[in-house]
């Protein structure tokens, strides 16, 4: 079973995306600040991450920096999950070490399409 970790430290937003995984036959962590998700992912690499990037103690961009310095974890797809819609963010976000980028408020669509896509390619 493939596992996903997310990190998300709004709780409401955790258990949405908690219940939608789970119900497409995905094995959920769960990191609520950034220094715990980079914990959790050095501990036991993922299949996948998805990634708010403001986040307390580090944000997703300290962890996704820290995870590509690891050979052991360079390879793991992190998805980018964030408010900021903002011209040029996707391509700070790609440019970054994301895999990917989705935009709050979240389609669920689109949310297990790309997880799929992700997921079948590792």
């Amino acid at each position: 079973m493939k596992r996903i970790l997310i990190a998300e430290d709004k709780a409401t937003s955790r258990e949405l995306l908690r219940t939608v995984l789970q119900q497409q036959g995905y094995s959920v962590d769960e990191a609520e600040d950034g220094e715990q998700a980079l914990r959790k992912i050095t501990d036991n690499p993922p299949d996948l991450v998805l990634m708010d990037l403001q986040m307390p103690v580090r944000t997703g961009y300290e962890v996704v920096i820290e995870m590509r310095k690891d050979p052991r974890l360079a390879g793991v797809p992190v998805v980018a999950v964030t408010a900021s819609a903002m011209q040029g963010e996707r391509e700070k976000v790609l440019a970054a070490g994301f895999t990917s980028y989705l935009t709050k408020p979240l389609s669920l669509v689109q949310l297990r399409q790309e997880v799929s896509r992700l997921l079948e390619t590792t």
